[in-house]
């Protein structure tokens, strides 16, 4: 094949496909939009959303709101990354991740305002971390393990680190 048509048949190709994928979203109509669990079962976006405001509220509640933020941008760079899984619920059970999910204080929090403004202030863009993987609060008993982490920065009582 000549070289000048091989460079407008690759053109071609992507655009027959966006064309093809965009005339099957009409074709299904209006859906919910969904974000794949671990288990491959689909969840609400909202679900989700409301997963990883409980989990501030568990384990951030009581610190300043930047601190709420860097919980959930702490989440967010987890689901982000490929050494952990790959959803937000993926992320929160995880076993023995979040001592919130393991005692069950996340399904008994009750005042979800601010961790449900701070979930949204992290889903567009706010971390103020600078790209976290671990947080925890350094005056409670944690694994000797999570202090071979390097720590990035301190926000209220929680330390956030790589």
């Amino acid at each position: 094949m000549h070289p000048y048509r091989r460079r407008l048949l690759t053109p071609a190709i992507l655009v027959a496909i966006l064309i093809g994928a965009t005339l099957w979203q009409l074709y299904q109509g209006p859906t919910a939009r969904v974000i794949p669990t671990q288990a491959g079962a689909p969840v609400a976006v909202g679900d989700e959303i409301n997963l990883l405001a409980r989990l501030i509220a568990a384990e951030a509640g009581d610190e300043p709101y930047e601190g709420q933020v860097a919980v959930a941008a702490t989440i967010l760079n987890r689901v982000a990354s490929p050494l952990f899984p790959s959803s937000i619920s993926g992320v929160v059970f995880e076993p023995w991740a979040f001592e919130s999910v393991h005692n069950g204080l996340i399904w008994q929090v009750t005042n979800l305002a601010s961790p449900s403004r701070a979930a949204a202030d992290a889903l567009n863009g706010w971390d103020p971390t600078g790209g976290a993987l671990f947080f925890w609060n350094p005056g409670k008993p944690v694994s000797p393990w999570i202090w071979s982490r390097a720590i990035i920065t301190q926000i209220g009582n929680h330390v956030f680190a790589l």
